[in-house]
């Protein structure tokens, strides 16, 4: 079976995942909307950079989860299902999963934003393989801290070849499909690269090597 890989934020999302759930909760003064939001703003511009710290980030992002209640995590997550997410799946995004999955394929998530903010988007979006940054839990509730390796640029590649070792997979004739520099890695090496709406960056990248350049917002 043919692996279809797909980047979730600025790729099957209109936005941003990771930095809309911080500003979801800014908006909402859970968190302090002057404060965290400069903070989540600085990771964010880094990570466009290709400059995050990715440790730093997590550590800052996942203190929410280990301060809060895992009932009350869940209810804010749907409020930002509702509000946050619903408005920015793109309709040619979903085409994409479906014509993927018409056509037999594997069709596997993958994603540096952490499992607790994709997994519900995951199922939204029909997708059942996520292999998304994990959060650390014990005795049912967050640490605030990440384990295993970070699935964040050659991270992706070492989660995704450890998965498709234990699934039988392979990448031959294999599809990724993202929008940002930082999946240079794993474009790299399937079958068949897509730039998704990509950012200056890897438009240039993707010009540079021939790799077919779409988009799921026009």
């Amino acid at each position: 079976m043919r692996l279809a890989l797909f980047d979730l934020d600025n790729t099957l999302l209109g936005g941003d995942s990771d930095h809309a759930w911080g500003d979801y909760l800014c908006e909402r003064g859970i968190l302090d909307p002057v404060a965290y939001k400069q903070r989540n703003d600085a990771f964010y511009q880094d990570y466009l950079n290709g400059t995050l710290d990715m440790q730093a980030y997590l550590a800052f992002s996942m203190e929410i989860l280990a301060a809060s209640e895992p009932v009350q995590l869940e209810q804010w997550h749907r409020e930002f299902m509702r509000d946050c997410i619903e408005p920015i799946i793109l309709p040619r995004a979903e085409a994409l999963l479906r014509q993927h999955r018409e056509a037999g394929d594997q069709l596997v998530i993958i994603t540096a934003t952490n499992r607790f903010v994709t997994a519900p988007i995951a199922r939204r979006l029909g997708v059942r393989v996520l292999l998304a940054t994990e959060c650390e839990a014990q005795d049912g509730r967050y640490t605030g801290r990440s384990t295993d390796i970070p699935c964040f640029r050659e991270g992706k590649v070492t989660r995704l070849n450890r998965w498709m070792l234990e699934n039988g997979f392979d990448l031959e004739d294999s599809y990724f499909y993202s929008d940002s520099l930082n999946d240079v890695p794993l474009l790299e090496v399937v079958a068949n690269p897509v730039a998704v709406d990509p950012d200056p960056r890897l438009r240039a990248e993707a010009e540079r090597r021939g790799w077919p350049v779409v988009s799921l917002r026009a």
